[in-house]
């Protein structure tokens, strides 16, 4: 039966190399074809996304969370699966602090059918953070905890509603 799992497995790669492939293909052709107007914005949106990259990387944000598994976000994390074996989490701003939902167990169809309450963050324990407040396109949310640990949260879609509600509140006091 393991020979099954890899004998499928091998057709699919290339697939997704020709994929791959004509995805980079059309970017090529959309650069090449492109007016001076839109050839300076995409070199200013590859810089902007090399500095993201490199602020990512300096402040250690590439990781899942800050690495401190005694720290308060280490120890949410340790709980985080107790609630709930899917692996995405509905995350909600309130005014109260951060409620995040998931289905009780893993499902595909019908997940946002399943989803339960399996955490409460009160602000005072921790607060959703834009780590670019803003100045960059990002898909990256921190949860940041009062002990000054934090977890990272990748929402769907780069500017979502999460990113703009955080842009709509006043910076916290440093």
């Amino acid at each position: 039966m393991g020979m099954v799992g890899a004998v499928l497995a091998v057709p699919f790669m290339p697939f997704l190399m020709v994929l791959t492939l004509l995805s980079n293909m059309e970017e090529a052709f959309k650069r090449a074809l492109a007016t001076k107007g839109e050839k300076e914005r995409l070199r200013a949106a590859d810089e902007d996304d090399r500095r993201r990259d490199a602020i990512i990387a300096e402040q250690g944000l590439d990781r899942v969370f800050d690495g401190n598994w005694q720290g308060s976000a280490g120890q949410f994390l340790l709980r985080w699966y107790s609630h709930s074996t899917h692996h995405q989490r509905l995350v909600l701003a309130t005014e109260d602090g951060i409620v995040l939902a998931a289905p009780p167990q893993r499902v595909t169809v019908g997940r946002e059918k399943a989803m339960r309450i399996v955490a409460r963050l009160p602000a005072t324990e921790a607060v959703l953070v834009d780590p670019f407040s803003g100045a960059y396109e990002s898909r990256m949310v921190l949860i940041r905890f009062r002990d000054g640990s934090w977890l990272r949260v990748d929402t769907e879609e780069p500017r979502s509603d999460l990113h703009t509600y955080l842009l709509r509140q006043p910076l916290p006091d440093t």
